[in-house]
């Protein structure tokens, strides 16, 4: 992709929650905020100053987990001064966070995460203030990149596996009672890996809906989607477990964020997972900056834990709690609160005895 700045037709102008081409350095998170205005982390989230009328609006997405702002536009208006406009020209230097990237390509933010690794885009991912921002240009050479290279309807050609779930995603919008039959001769894929991504899928989808029509039993739900009875079994199974999932995950998104906050971790969005057969069976890792320390494990049966390994800390079998010098358990409770939490840390980083 070209480095220089090219400014690029876009919609008409709109306040767009983006870094601006050249103010990367400009950029203030939260802490930075309470910072400039003398004030505690604690007091700024609890008075919530960047609420009141005439504060400069954040340049993170609205549904954004980390906000960020202008410090040029915050420094203006705390010390009384005429706040300046930001450049509302798109140029491809434009950083986009995950939401942004995820609206220009028309796509769900989920989307984009199993987008964000493909060549043309894994290399330009860069992080401010802990936050993951892509460049404007990049995602549109991605985005053209897939408008020329397509895929003829039963393609056998094999596709990377980042992909996968989108491309069963749009056959599924397009046909309820998809089979793995034709997704594989449609999409090149094997057996096993159809089944998969269409469980998942309509397993995640099912939970969609369950979760805005409280009143519909999974069985009504899974009818009033399409899906073929000889699939609503195993649907209905992956789909309670994805319900489990996302009530444990705002807990574990606390935790992880409580542990960026206090420089152990970096910004990241934590993925709840099943490992082995048992669907009971639910698992989630975030991963530590802390040198000896890979990550922190959450397991549903055992608590908390440490683990050595970055690339792979949960392992295969959660409710089967490991054992060895580099696993140091930090209770038994599940729902153990984020500060807790950090204080049954603390003496784990601190003792140099302890081998993790």
């Amino acid at each position: 992709m070209p480095r220089h700045r090219r400014h690029l037709a876009t919609e008409p102008t709109r306040r767009t929650p983006v870094i601006r081409a050249g103010r990367r350095r400009y950029v203030q998170h939260s802490a930075d905020l309470a910072a400039a205005m003398g004030i505690s982390l604690g007091t700024f989230r609890n008075r919530r100053p960047y609420a009141a009328d005439g504060f400069p609006p954040a340049i993170s997405a609205p549904d954004a987990r980390v906000m960020l702002w202008d410090s040029r536009q915050t420094e203006a208006h705390l010390t009384g001064r005429p706040v300046p406009e930001l450049p509302q020209d798109d140029s491809e230097d434009d950083l986009l966070d995950r939401s942004e990237a995820a609206a220009l390509l028309g796509v769900t933010p989920k989307t984009w995460d199993s987008y964000k690794t493909d060549p043309h885009l894994a290399p330009h991912l860069t992080k401010v203030k802990g936050v993951e921002h892509c460049p404007r240009g990049a995602v549109q050479t991605f985005r053209e990149s897939r408008a020329l290279a397509g895929r003829p309807k039963g393609s056998r050609d094999r596709i990377p596996r980042d992909e996968i779930l989108p491309r069963v995603g749009e056959l599924l919008d397009a046909d309820a009672a998809l089979t793995s039959a034709a997704v594989q001769q449609h999409l090149g894929v094997s057996a096993a890996t159809a089944t998969r991504a269409l469980t998942r899928l309509r397993a995640e989808r099912l939970t969609d809906l369950l979760l805005t029509n409280p009143a519909l039993t999974p069985a009504d739900a899974a009818g009033r989607l399409g899906y073929p009875a000889n699939v609503q079994r195993a649907v209905l199974t992956a789909a309670a477990t994805e319900l489990r999932a996302r009530r444990i995950r705002p807990y574990l998104q606390d935790v992880a964020d409580a542990l960026a906050e206090a420089g152990l971790a970096d910004r990241q969005d934590v993925r709840v997972q099943r490992v082995g057969p048992d669907p009971q069976k639910l698992a989630a890792a975030v991963t530590l900056t802390e040198p000896g320390i890979g990550a922190l494990v959450w397991d549903e049966g055992a608590g908390w834990r440490t683990a050595a390994s970055r690339r792979n800390p949960i392992g295969k079998t959660p409710g089967c709690p490991p054992e060895g010098d580099k696993i140091h358990y930090l209770g038994d409770d599940p729902h153990l609160a984020p500060a807790d939490l950090l204080k049954q840390l603390e003496p784990s980083i601190r003792t140099t005895g302890l081998s993790f």
